[in-house]
């Protein structure tokens, strides 16, 4: 069995595309390539430079030890999977990357509403935004403090919810998400967060 090794676009023309220099775009491309899940000890010969959605749960549920994070994981990858072909390439990664880091305050909230969007029909209904926030919660384990109760995430839903489906229709548009985020200042505080990383 040949393994198919995939080349990412030119640095230019990804350089031209996201927030990153060309500098950074190299760093970013050399540690996408080289990720492996844990137990896998052989380095590869030929990094594919694409990531299925199976080794990038297995990667990111190193990040989260004490909880599950496989079905976070799993929306995670299909908001970075845009063009929905089961895997995810370095353009996808960097080109997400990009906009959670140092989009603006609109592309991150555009990007959000694109992962609770599950089914991709363009709005959020409550069972997607639960489906979401449980997975959030399975995620950060049964070691939060201060210990949560079981109807926890239900909870939190039905108060978004309430807060961000302003004509009360039973589903959130990306307009009423956009202005409902806008206006909550813990969550403008934390789309500043990984600002200036990098």
């Amino acid at each position: 069995m040949t393994m198919v090794c995939h080349r990412p676009e030119g640095l230019e023309q990804l350089e031209a595309q996201t927030n990153f220099t060309k500098r950074e775009l190299q760093v970013l491309y050399r540690g996408f390539k080289n990720v492996r899940p844990t137990g896998h000890l052989k380095a590869q010969e030929c990094p594919s430079g694409v990531v299925n959605e199976e080794t990038f749960k297995q990667i990111y549920a190193q990040f989260f030890p004490h909880g599950d994070a496989s079905m976070y994981a799993h929306y995670l990858f299909h908001a970075f999977d845009t063009t929905q072909t089961g895997s995810v390439k370095f353009e996808d990664f960097v080109t997400a990357l990009s906009i959670l880091l140092r989009g603006t305050v609109h592309e991150k909230l555009r990007w959000t509403f694109n992962l609770y969007d599950i089914n991709k029909d363009g709005y959020i209904n409550k069972e997607e935004m639960m489906d979401i926030v449980k997975a959030i919660y399975d995620m950060m384990g049964k070691y939060t403090y201060p210990v949560l109760r079981e109807d926890t995430p239900r909870q939190h839903v039905d108060v978004f919810f309430q807060k961000m489906d302003k004509n009360k229709d039973g589903i959130v548009t990306l307009d009423e998400f956009l202005e409902s985020c806008q206006e909550d200042d813990n969550i403008m505080r934390s789309l500043q967060l990984f600002q200036n990383v990098m």
